[in-house]
C-alpha cells in the first residue's frame, strides 16, 4: 500500500525509498496520442538546505509560446524518443542538470493541454542540493525550488470555476506565485501520489483561459 511521508524526512535514502514505492504503486494513465503533440516534463526531487524539494522554472520571455510562465523542465519529444529520454535531455538542456537513467522513478498521468499537447510527467531523483544549477538563458529565466512542506499545505490547491469551461480550473498557491494547470496539475498529482500516498487523478481539471493558446 502507499505510504505518506513523515515531516522528519530529509532528502535522503529513506525518502527516496518511500517515493519510489509510492510511484510504483500508482498505476499511471496514458492518453491516446491521436493528433496531439507528445511532450514530457521532469519532476525532480532535489534538496534545498537538506530538505526535500522539487525543481520549478520560469520560462524565458524570449520564447514564442507561454513566455514568462511557470513550468517544469521539459518539452516536445524528438522522433523515436521516450518520455523518460526527453525528460533527461530537457533537464540537461534547460538547467544543466545531468541525471543517469537510474534516477528515473516512474510516471504520473498524462495531461492533455488546450494547446494540443499530451504531456507525460516523469518523476526523477536527484537528491543533491540545487544551488549549483544554471539556467539556459534561451529557455529558462530562473530556477526555483518548492518544498514538500509547502506542496502539502492544505491551502495550496485551489479549484476555480470559470464561465468558459464546465471543468474546474486547478492552481497551486505557492510562495513564488499562484501556478496554474498544466504545471499545477503535475504539482498537485505529485503531492497527492508521491508525498501523500493517494491515488488522485487530474486530467479532469482545466487550464485558465490565458493558457489555452
Amino acid at each position: 500500500m502507499n505510504m505518506q511521508f513523515e515531516t522528519s524526512y530529509g532528502c535522503d535514502e529513506a525518502l527516496r525509498k518511500l517515493a519510489t514505492q509510492n510511484v510504483a504503486f500508482f498505476h499511471h494513465r496514458e492518453q491516446p496520442i491521436g493528433a496531439l503533440r507528445p511532450a514530457a516534463v521532469a519532476i525532480v526531487i532535489a534538496a534545498h538546505h537538506g530538505s526535500p524539494t522539487i525543481l520549478l522554472t520560469r520560462r524565458s520571455r524570449k520564447l514564442r509560446a507561454h513566455s514568462g510562465q511557470w513550468a517544469l523542465p521539459g518539452g516536445r519529444l524528438d522522433a523515436g524518443e521516450s518520455a523518460e529520454d526527453a525528460a533527461l535531455r530537457e533537464l540537461q538542456e534547460e538547467i544543466n542538470l545531468s541525471l543517469p537513467c537510474n534516477a528515473i522513478m516512474g510516471r504520473l498521468d498524462d495531461y492533455i493541454t488546450r494547446s494540443g499537447y499530451r504531456i507525460t510527467p516523469v518523476v526523477l531523483w536527484s537528491g543533491e542540493e540545487s544551488d549549483h544549477l544554471k539556467p539556459n538563458p534561451d529557455e529558462v529565466a530562473s530556477i526555483h525550488t518548492v518544498s514538500f512542506k509547502e506542496l502539502t499545505s492544505p491551502s495550496a490547491p485551489q479549484f476555480e470555476e470559470i464561465p468558459e469551461s464546465d471543468r474546474k480550473v486547478l492552481s497551486m498557491r505557492l510562495s513564488v506565485d499562484q501556478i496554474y494547470a498544466p504545471t499545477a496539475a503535475f504539482l498537485y498529482q505529485f503531492r497527492e501520489v508521491v508525498i501523500l500516498g493517494k491515488n488522485t487523478r487530474v486530467l479532469h481539471y482545466d487550464q485558465p483561459r490565458f493558457a489555452w493558446k
